[in-house]
């Protein structure tokens, strides 16, 4: 299956068992990581062995902490799509740009995760400027995720600076599971 389907057919998996115990089997290194994550964010441990026909098993077993969890933190996800804050002057908006990702850290509730998607995903690839303060954030614990499909587009994926490559679905999760949300 292409992504995103493998993470949409584990969580349907996820969401039609109350068994603690999940397995899921893929064929792919890039399923197998989004699976991996995403039973990571649902509470699970996984454990993964490969098999000699090239797919791979995927074990996860819900933790007691995530089964008995009802505190839900505050989640703050930064959602950039564009390499300039604001609309005008091109060279302004990049001066924004990294003024505003210098400026996150200085935040009383740091961002849980900075999305970047279609042409922000040059802020977190190639030669940016941007790339120590990116760095300086994923040290501080957040989360930096850039769409691969829109890496594979502007040929950045082998030139990722910061964060990981994610998926439409954990994009759309992210946002969805959000208490608040931030475009620049």
């Amino acid at each position: 299956m292409s992504c995103p389907l493998p993470v949409i057919e584990t969580k349907k998996a996820v969401e039609a068992t109350s068994a603690e115990m999940i397995e899921i089997l893929v064929d792919d290194s890039v399923a197998r990581q989004n699976v991996e994550r995403f039973l990571g964010s649902k509470g699970y441990t996984t454990t993964t062995s490969d098999e000699d026909s090239g797919v791979s098993r995927i074990k996860g077993m819900l933790s007691k902490k995530a089964v008995n969890s009802s505190i839900s933190p505050q989640k703050l996800v930064v959602y950039i799509d564009g390499e300039t804050v604001g609309r005008g002057d091109e060279q302004l908006g990049k001066v924004l740009m990294r003024g505003f990702l210098n400026t996150l850290k200085e935040l009383t509730v740091l961002p849980w995760r900075l999305i970047f998607i279609n042409g922000g995903v040059k802020v977190v690839a190639g030669d940016s400027q941007n790339l120590p303060l990116l760095k300086d954030l994923e040290e501080l614990g957040v989360e930096i995720l850039s769409c691969g499909t829109c890496l594979d587009f502007y040929h950045l994926r082998e030139n990722l600076g910061a964060g990981r490559i994610s998926n439409m679905f954990e994009i759309l999760t992210s946002l969805s599971e959000a208490t608040q949300t931030i475009k620049p």
